[in-house]
């Protein structure tokens, strides 16, 4: 039975008509617990993935003048040269479900940061300036990948808080008004031929007593 189209007004839809109303209602009040816990989730990740944010834009602030100063004086050439060969940092990942959405979690990765003595560039090889853009990035990759298995979750759960509200939104301000609107029209046309019934009847006992 389509929620769009009006059904005959028999017993048979109207039943149909109620437990199909039941399910919605309880399928609403599902949705709205999983809003609830999905909002809940999201309050309690808000606050380090703030306090996370502001670290990477506080580093990246001084990250980035850094890497300048470095060109000024390495030049592009110089820069590229002091960083081969180039480094493979692989992390670990694990798939993983939270609220029954399917997430990738980094378990581990490489310490980013290094010694001068690991990053293989003599002392006197490399201008302050070039070592100070290093470690600043370095640092600043190794908050980055702190903070991406928090940031990666509050956007799935912000997808499904989104997605869990348009569906919400659906079954309380369309479906369930067209099932109760449809309702109401069956109850009144079977009121109505009920009460018919009832008069056809009493014409009927009055005739046969005269």
């Amino acid at each position: 039975m389509s929620a769009g189209r009006r059904p005959a007004p028999t017993r048979q839809n109207l039943l149909a008509l109620q437990r199909r109303l039941e399910r919605v209602d309880k399928g609403t009040a599902l949705l709205r617990r999983k809003r609830e816990a999905l909002v809940a989730e999201l309050f309690r990740l808000a606050r380090p993935a703030a306090t996370a944010r502001a670290s990477i834009v506080d580093r990246a602030a001084t990250a980035y003048p850094a890497l300048l100063e470095a060109l000024a004086r390495e030049g592009a050439g110089g820069l590229r040269a002091l960083g081969w060969p180039p480094r493979d940092l692989r992390v670990e990942l694990r798939a993983g479900q939270v609220w029954g959405i399917a997430i990738a979690e980094i378990l581990g990765w490489p310490p980013v940061r290094r010694t001068p003595q690991a990053r293989g560039v003599p002392p006197a090889g490399a201008s302050g300036a070039a070592a100070e853009a290093t470690a600043a990035f370095e640092e600043l990759t190794d908050l980055l990948l702190d903070a991406a298995n928090r940031e990666s979750l509050l956007r799935r759960l912000g997808e499904a808080l989104n997605r869990t509200s348009r569906q919400v939104n659906t079954l309380e301000r369309r479906l369930e008004p067209t099932l109760r609107g449809q309702l109401t029209d069956i109850h009144r046309t079977l009121d109505e031929r009920e009460r018919e019934e009832h008069l056809r009847l009493a014409r009927l006992l009055r005739g046969r007593r005269t």
